[in-house]
């Protein structure tokens, strides 16, 4: 049951992420640390996600903006070790609740089009990355901070899947290492991993052949909906 109960979980995250660009890591660690432990669900997560991005990126490769990653990208290096190292003894609930109260309200916002201005100061980018590899290192959910950047940048559907790609795929290599260096990829977390392989591929296949259908009204639609159905979950 419990194997069941993971592939099934993974599967519907990497379908979520394959259809929006993200989802992932938020929705996996909504429900696994319960499942597994948080020990072995993070690196778990970490895992997958450096599965998944790859094949994504290559998908969206011709509307990846480098200009765009790389600060995100670099900022995040700094926060991930501290999101390793320094975070895992703060009141996990109530952190994950705050971001859930942040994600949530940003996207009810957006979904009444009270929209955020749009942010040009370059600046901007290094904030979101490094919240993201704080968030990244300590609880494998750095998604969020970036999801509100570019939204915010107002990037298209392509080029916000392809973007997030280019930066998860560098964030969460990173994140591995440092798992890595902890002794957190154990003999447990490669064993899930193996089982979850299969269902990864399906999920990738179907959610690239849904996500194709979905023109940009739409996909800024989904992606806000789910980002309050996944500050919800954060928050509850």
């Amino acid at each position: 049951m419990e194997v069941f109960l993971l592939i099934s979980v993974i599967f519907f995250a990497v379908l979520t992420q394959s259809i929006s660009g993200f989802g992932v890591a938020l929705v996996a660690m909504a429900f696994l640390p319960g499942l597994l432990g948080i020990q072995t669900a993070a690196p778990l997560v970490a895992l997958v996600a450096l599965t998944l991005e790859p094949v994504l990126l290559v998908r969206y490769r011709l509307s990846l903006n480098l200009r765009a990653v790389w600060p995100l990208v670099l900022a995040s290096f700094i926060g991930i070790p501290i999101g390793v190292w320094g975070l895992q003894g703060l009141d996990e609930d109530l952190v994950l609740a705050f971001l859930g109260f942040v994600i949530a309200g940003y996207a009810l916002y957006a979904l009444f089009q009270l929209r955020l201005p749009e942010l040009r100061h370059p600046l901007w980018a290094y904030g979101a990355g490094f919240l993201a590899g704080i968030l990244g290192g300590a609880y494998n959910i750095s998604g969020p901070p970036v999801i509100v950047y570019g939204d915010c940048k107002r990037w298209n559907p392509t080029e916000f899947k392809a973007n997030l790609q280019g930066f998860f795929l560098l964030s969460d290599l990173f994140v591995v290492l440092n798992h890595a260096v902890g002794d957190n990829l154990s003999t447990a977390v490669w064993e899930y991993y193996l089982w979850c392989l299969p269902a990864i591929a399906a999920g990738i296949f179907l959610g690239l052949v849904i996500g194709r259908r979905l023109g940009p009204a739409v996909f800024r639609k989904v992606v806000l909906v789910l980002l309050v159905v996944m500050g919800f979950v954060l928050i509850f």
